[in-house]
């Protein structure tokens, strides 16, 4: 379990369901939410927003509105906060709300709408072929890095077998949110949605969060939303996160202290954060072909780093080729604790692991 053995469901339940969830919103704030809600043209934005990340060109294909018609009611939904805004290179992505008072305003009026409504099915079709084009631009993008993606897989053990490891690391305990740092495809984010109430990808490349978008709405996926920022300034709320995820990331970077450090902010009390990357190795075409700055970390080198910026080291592993040669990467996994404790919902006699 994320925060120790001893921490049981019922736990867990209590951080995901106690006070600090049971936020109420002033007057004022759910009268904004109810007005902004009221018109039939936002209301059928809530709808949609509900449903996936969507950009304001999308969303005028979609209600066949003009531009300038469909970002000022973007705006007031925004201005009430019922649904939430975040750039993405040139373009802007909207979504409802995920946390507050008002974000359960939101979702309270959509669960009171007819799903078989005319409007909001047709709304949902038309959705459905933004989706499918989303889909199409993101498969001739990874067709054409598939061949090195492949390749550089293929030198380590299977991800199967890291991925496992992940999930045995995180335990069967339900998250109350996950950030996955460098997110690339958004395989992460596949893999530990189902355990968290909300997942965040974050990645500075455009191209590849149109990746990760497009495999996680074919995920079906409700619970994860996407972020385009620098792994050394997030655009992340700070002390909000139960696991941290830094997958093949860190020889990439000029200053990975600085990554974990920044990556360390954003977990909350009792937090984790986890790193998956190379063991040292001197395969150089990495570097000349592949942008790896670093060909690898010594485990004492990365246990270094998350003590230096305050964290516990809480363990790792190393996970070899069944049959170890020269061109055989070694992936190795370290875990790592924010040492203050849960104080804020959590009985002080509770002692965490």
């Amino acid at each position: 379990m994320l925060y120790g053995a001893s921490l049981h469901k019922d736990i867990f339940m209590l951080i995901l369901d106690g006070p600090h969830t049971k936020a109420r919103a002033p007057l004022a704030s759910i009268l904004a939410g109810l007005e902004a809600a009221g018109e039939i043209t936002r209301l059928r934005l809530l709808a949609l927003l509900a449903e996936a990340e969507i950009t304001v060109s999308e969303l005028v294909h979609i209600l066949g509105q003009s531009q300038p018609r469909v970002s000022r009611h973007l705006k007031l939904l925004v201005e009430s906060g019922l649904v939430e805004r975040h750039r993405e290179g040139a373009w802007a992505f909207f979504n409802i709300a995920q946390g507050g008072p008002i974000a359960a305003l939101a979702r309270d009026i959509l669960g009171q709408l007819d799903p078989t409504d005319a409007q909001l099915a047709a709304d949902r079709q038309r959705l459905a072929e933004v989706r499918r084009n989303r889909a199409e631009a993101a498969a001739r993008y990874f067709s054409e890095i598939a061949a090195d993606w492949s390749r550089i897989r293929s030198l380590h053990v299977p991800e199967e077998e890291v991925e496992s490891v992940i999930l045995d690391l995180v335990g069967e305990g339900p998250l109350a949110a996950v950030l996955d740092l460098g997110t690339g495809t958004g395989r992460m984010l596949q893999l530990l949605a189902p355990y968290a109430g909300r997942v965040v990808g974050v990645d500075l490349s455009p191209a590849m969060l149109s990746v990760a978008r497009a495999e996680v709405e074919r995920a079906g996926l409700r619970n994860v939303s996407l972020r385009q920022g620098d792994v050394y300034a997030l655009p992340v709320e700070r002390d909000s996160y139960d696991l941290v995820l830094v997958h093949q990331v860190l020889h990439y970077l000029d200053d990975p202290q600085r990554a974990l450090r920044e990556a360390a902010r954003a977990l909350r009390p009792g937090g984790r954060l986890v790193v998956v990357d190379f063991a040292p190795h001197e395969l150089e075409f990495l570097r000349e072909k592949h942008a790896h700055r670093r060909l690898g970390f010594k485990r004492d080198e990365i246990n270094e780093m998350m003590t230096a910026i305050g964290l516990e080291i809480v363990g790792g592993r190393d996970l070899a080729a069944s049959r170890p040669r020269d061109d055989k990467l070694t992936v190795s996994l370290w875990i790592a604790r924010d040492p203050r404790m849960v104080t804020d919902f959590l009985p002080t006699s509770m002692e965490l692991a």
